[in-house]
């Protein structure tokens, strides 16, 4: 039997309509840098305009559509911008995301809200709005964003391991229905990355990368067609792996290695 990919393959990026949701900072800002410099006309989005201005610095083909992703109204608003500018959109990245060290004794029903609003939320409000021009043109991609922190129930990830678990299983559900309406769908599993999230981090952080790094590793996985593009492998291995042990044994490895009693 010979393996295929299970999505297009995106090696050629001159000319591609890429929308970076999420592109202020962190993997998005470096993953819109990357595909500028391969081609690609990208629109760059996010609340913070300055921020935007600054990755699209001395980037000629960069563009830049501030955005709300926690209002549906102003999803609507910028798409609407885009295909009066582009017509048509290959690949929308979501990437938008909030974080915060949270254990579950400091739960705050306004940081949980927020929360689930940037990570979960957004993706659905831009669902709405991309999907009906992708179906209709019956190609392009969705890539979306979650974290490794959806493989396991992590320590200090209370709110944004479960809004990643989400990202996980949608994007699964998405292919199922997708695929065979011509749209690929990629799932990106970053590992720990050097951002303002992780930042807030009090602990080791295993195998840390570079936002340049994790876009590297993006383009790469798109290049390849790839379902799940996860990295760096091996730390993504290690919890694939704890994930697939009996309860009695992943818990108490997760209690071992976090130590937690």
């Amino acid at each position: 039997m010979k393996w295929t990919s299970l999505n297009p393959r995106w090696t050629n990026w001159q000319g591609k309509r890429v929308w970076v949701v999420g592109a202020s900072s962190g993997i998005g800002a470096a993953l819109a840098r990357n595909l500028l410099r391969r081609g690609a006309s990208v629109a760059l989005s996010a609340r913070r305009i300055d921020a935007l201005q600054a990755v699209a610095a001395d980037l000629p083909t960069a563009w830049i559509v501030p955005l709300d992703v926690t209002d549906p109204a102003a999803w609507d608003a910028s798409h609407r911008t885009l295909r009066q500018e582009w017509e048509a959109i290959d690949l929308i990245v979501f990437c938008a995301a909030e974080y915060r060290p949270l254990r579950p004794w400091d739960i705050r029903a306004d940081q949980v809200r927020k929360t689930v609003e940037v990570n979960l939320n957004s993706v659905y409000y831009g669902l709405e709005v991309v999907l009906p021009g992708l179906l209709s043109q019956q190609s392009g991609g969705i890539a979306v964003i979650a974290s490794i922190a959806g493989y396991l129930g992590l320590p200090n990830a209370t709110v944004y391991g479960p809004t990643k678990a989400a990202l996980i299983n949608l994007a699964e559900l998405l292919y199922t229905e997708l695929h065979a309406k011509g749209l690929g769908v990629y799932l990106i599993n970053p590992g720990f990355v050097k951002t303002r999230l992780t930042a807030a981090n009090s602990f080791p952080m295993p195998a840390l990368q570079t936002p340049e790094a994790a876009a590297e590793a993006i383009v790469d996985g798109l290049a390849r067609g790839r379902f799940e593009i996860d990295f760096p492998k091996r730390f993504t291995r290690l919890l694939k792996f704890a994930s697939l042990l009996p309860y009695r044994l992943r818990l108490a490895a997760l209690q071992r290695v976090t130590g937690i009693s």
